[in-house]
């Protein structure tokens, strides 16, 4: 069992996400140690993408910020992982876009995620058709390549969910990330679903924000994940931002 896999075990848990380098990568550092403070069970960081599609406005914005420097170095977004790891062990995953992957190398890559302490990656943008050309690469190196699986997967769930590992991305809503006050009305069922085929954990995003929200969430899955919110938090306190992040992620972390 891998360490992702492993920390869903007998609770239900809760996944944080903030961008790399925004405003700064010392202040990823310290936003990602908090969020393990408060109670977030992993942590994903996202590394900042020019056109990132599955995402909505305000992590496109965040990763206008980040990309201040167009040329941002993959490599050096792997050291500032490597200094999160000098102070916490909590398990981490990248939300990365394939051509970032592909443009690193996927055997460097995969090698360079092991060795500074990345346990999985989610990819938005790599279909199951074409996950076997990575999937062999992360295995070898002990990386958990993390599926999506959305509320109109239907009768692509099984095949989607078999080949799981780490735990499954439930996306709860049509669209794109942001915070939502309503989430798609099959939902249960389709969280159902996944669980009647899969031992693998299954974890709600897409539009989770409040205290109440994450309740609601962790009833039907394992777990919960909260992007927008955390990275509103970092738009808005800036390199400030560590404390008001463990104060969310402890409010989240209870009500879940």
């Amino acid at each position: 069992m891998s360490r992702l896999a492993a920390s869903f075990q007998d609770q239900k848990n809760f996944i944080a996400f903030v961008t790399a380098n925004d405003p700064d990568l010392e202040t990823t550092v310290a936003n990602v140690v908090a969020l393990a403070e408060g109670g977030a069970d992993i942590v994903a960081i996202g590394i900042p993408f020019s056109d990132p599609v599955a995402d909505g406005p305000v992590i496109q914005a965040a990763d206008l910020r980040a990309l201040r420097d167009p040329n941002l170095p993959i490599a050096t977004i792997f050291e500032a992982v490597g200094k999160i790891r000098e102070q916490t062990d909590v398990p981490l995953v990248f939300l990365v876009y394939l051509n970032v992957v592909l443009q690193y190398g996927y055997e460097a890559f995969a090698a360079d995620c092991a060795k500074f302490g990345v346990d999985g990656l989610i990819i938005p943008d790599l279909p199951y058709e074409e996950r076997d050309e990575l999937a062999p690469i992360t295995k070898a190196h002990g990386i958990d390549l993390i599926p999506l699986i959305t509320v109109t997967s239907a009768q692509r769930i099984p095949m989607i969910a078999e080949a799981a590992e780490g735990f499954i991305y439930l996306v709860s809503s049509l669209g794109v990330t942001g915070e939502r006050e309503q989430f798609a009305a099959n939902l249960s069922d389709v969280a159902a679903e996944i669980k009647a085929v899969t031992t693998v954990p299954v974890a709600i995003g897409f539009g989770v924000h409040s205290a109440s929200q994450a309740h609601d969430m962790a009833q039907l899955a394992d777990g919960v994940i909260i992007g927008s919110a955390c990275v509103k938090i970092v738009a808005e306190y800036g390199r400030q931002a560590p404390a008001k992040l463990k104060e969310y992620a402890a409010t989240i972390k209870a009500a879940i």
